[in-house]
């Protein structure tokens, strides 16, 4: 891809498609979230290699608590693998961890290696990746709510300084902007619960390929037709 390409500021990506995957090949549904982990690796990589700021996975929802429990600690342990064996590999290549979500929900080791990880990272200039645990998006607006409630009865906020802005700033992405666009994969034509605010003007792009078979020539086909399309944020359309 050339430089002068549209490049998407911030992508966000539904991985979906590690248990089919798996059920594909006669495989415990676990070997499918490690297939995925290749995955990640390979897109958080060509990701930065054209320059997008910002990578947002949606890796675990709060949902996704209510699968077996043996299927949510095998998450969890990979999770941690993760966390601690990507260090090295995401300092190489000059990207700042960050995670979002109801992170208390993790057990006590994810969240150990969670927060190694991003001291480990925090000085890297180059692609902030955010990882998506425990989260919902009806649950960040509740915690945002809660909090705007809270100051009000303070007496820190009026009815009146309640606006759109006021409340994205106490979201989980506060600091981030919003997703330019949205991959979701496995062919499956929903949010489910994702960044339901932030995506309010995203582009979606959605693939029948299953999350650990994406690799970097379909992420960057996405971006490319991205760079393809006109976004009007609900303006006139163009002459």
């Amino acid at each position: 891809m050339s430089g002068s390409e549209n490049i998407p500021r911030h992508v966000a990506i539904i991985m979906d498609g590690n248990g089919r995957w798996a059920r594909e090949r006669g495989l415990p549904r676990v070997e499918g979230h490690r297939a995925g982990a290749e995955s990640v690796r390979t897109i958080v990589r060509a990701a930065g290699e054209v320059s997008v700021e910002f990578l947002t996975l949606y890796a675990f929802s709060i949902e996704n608590w209510i699968r077996p429990r043996s299927e949510t600690s095998a998450l969890m342990k990979l999770l941690s693998l993760y966390l601690r064996n990507e260090v090295r590999e995401l300092n190489k290549n000059n990207v700042r961890l960050e995670a979002i979500g109801r992170l208390g929900d993790l057990p006590e080791t994810a969240q150990r290696e969670m927060d190694a990880a991003r001291r480990a990272t925090a000085n890297n200039t180059g692609l902030t990746l955010i990882l998506a645990l425990s989260y919902g998006a009806r649950a960040e607006i509740v915690d945002a709510v809660r909090s705007i409630t809270a100051d009000a009865q303070a007496g820190v906020v009026k009815p009146e300084q309640v606006d759109e802005a006021l409340l994205s700033s106490r979201l989980y992405t506060a600091r981030y902007p919003d997703p330019d666009l949205l991959i979701r994969t496995s062919g499956e034509m929903r949010l489910s619960n994702f960044l339901l605010w932030q995506m309010s003007y995203a582009e979606m792009w959605i693939t029948p390929t299953l999350w650990p078979d994406f690799r970097k020539p379909e992420f960057l086909k996405a971006i490319e037709e991205y760079g393809k399309r006109q976004r009007r944020f609900g303006g006139v359309e163009p002459a």
